[in-house]
């Protein structure tokens, strides 16, 4: 029987990416995100396999169950969900950055990822053995940086959550793994930035950071790996990028 995966927020970078990757491999797609039309696009494009699209907000539980339980047959089953959806807001000290900002942020990259999660447990823990929940992190989740604020927090929260949902799964089979990207070129900071190209390319320029291709093998990897084996956390920095020194603020 053809494996089932569930991924958040595909319409680019990261989902978009382990969309292509598992379609590769010949998996059955279900393929979620906000903008319609690069859905359709997309499931034009991975016409070899089968695939069903649902324009969704993660962040409206009513429609994240209405999903789930209406889902065809032939998707019902599913053995891997690869929590993508989320973003950053307002890379400026917190203490310039607007309320609602941090509410997108929590909203989408806390409540969607509940949302989803709790909606799709049944299903994952009837798969049982080798069903893995793969969420998105960030090294932001461990280690901190101006301008990171809730952002940051919430993906320590992703990183906490998948701990406490490992605990709470053994004994069902059930993998979790919190997949924690560093340094990666994708559409992530032109959202951050309100659509600054500059800020993006500067970002980007004269190094080599990961690509969201680089994420979803790592992705992939993780869903295939033997089912008795669970990566708890995995953080993924470009060669290029390391930690700095301490910031110290000094008497003029």
């Amino acid at each position: 029987m053809t494996d089932t995966v569930f991924i958040t927020g595909v319409t680019s970078g990261f989902g978009y990416a382990t969309a292509l990757r598992f379609a590769k491999a010949g998996w059955k797609l279900i393929l979620t995100g906000r903008r319609t039309e690069r859905l359709e696009k997309l499931k034009a494009q991975l016409s070899s396999v089968p695939v069903h699209i649902i324009t969704l907000d993660v962040r409206d539980a009513n429609a994240v169950k209405q999903a789930v339980a209406t889902l065809p047959e032939e998707f019902k089953s599913i053995k891997t969900l690869v929590n993508n959806a989320g973003l950053a807001l307002a890379p400026d000290l917190a203490q310039k950055v607007a309320l609602e900002d941090w509410h997108t942020m929590i909203d989408t990259n806390i409540t969607g990822l509940v949302n989803v999660t709790h909606a799709l447990l049944p299903s994952l823990i009837a798969t049982g053995k080798g069903a893995t929940i793969i969420n998105l992190g960030s090294i932001a989740g461990q280690w901190p940086y101006p301008g990171s604020h809730v952002y940051g927090a919430s993906k320590a929260f992703v990183k906490q959550f998948s701990y406490n949902l490992r605990c709470d799964l053994l004994g069902t089979g059930v993998r979790v793994t919190d997949i924690a990207p560093g340094m990666a070129e994708t559409e992530f900071t032109l959202v951050r930035t309100g659509g600054n190209q500059k800020a993006s390319d500067d970002l980007y320029q004269g190094t080599t950071p990961l690509s969201a291709e680089d994420i979803g093998e790592q992705i992939y990897h993780i869903a295939t790996l033997p089912d008795h084996i669970n990566y708890n956390r995995v953080e993924i920095m470009p060669v290029r990028q390391a930690w700095s020194a301490f910031a110290v603020d000094r008497d003029k």
